[in-house]
């Protein structure tokens, strides 16, 4: 009876240990938080055509991405063309100030980038910048 009075091994364990949880939990996490942007960026590549005359715009509230597959993005968000027109639509009031920044990729259809621009219009939307990688300027 060395190891205390009234101590027995079948006794019944009250409290729960949830220091293994929270670890466990914490490594996933920081492994998502790690993998996440990695992800998210290689899903929307856009290779921007080059141009030497290419200038600095102002960032806008209508950032829109056309990707050679020519799936449609608003501010990295892949939008369906038909929700397209709805999201305009909610910004009537303020659309007639905008400039809609196009970002289409190099092999994207020349066609696409029109009917873009004329979804654009049509929700009132008459000025445009198109996005160049300006890396040849010197």
């Amino acid at each position: 009876m060395a190891g205390g009075f009234g101590s027995s091994d079948d006794d019944v364990i009250s409290g729960i240990n949830v220091t293994p949880l929270v670890d466990v939990v914490l490594v996933l996490l920081i492994i998502f938080l790690i993998t996440a942007p990695v992800i998210y960026q290689s899903a929307i590549k856009v290779q921007l055509p080059k141009a030497k005359t290419g200038e600095e715009a102002q960032k806008s509230a209508v950032m829109l991405t056309l990707t050679k597959d020519g799936e449609l993005l608003w501010d990295k968000e892949r939008i369906d063309w038909k929700v397209l027109a709805d999201r305009l639509g909610a910004m009537s009031a303020t659309i007639a100030q905008e400039t809609a920044m196009i970002s289409a990729d190099e092999t994207t259809p020349h066609g696409t980038v029109i009917r873009l621009m004329d979804a654009l219009r049509q929700a009132g939307l008459s000025r445009f910048a198109l996005s160049v990688d300006s890396s040849l300027k010197k």
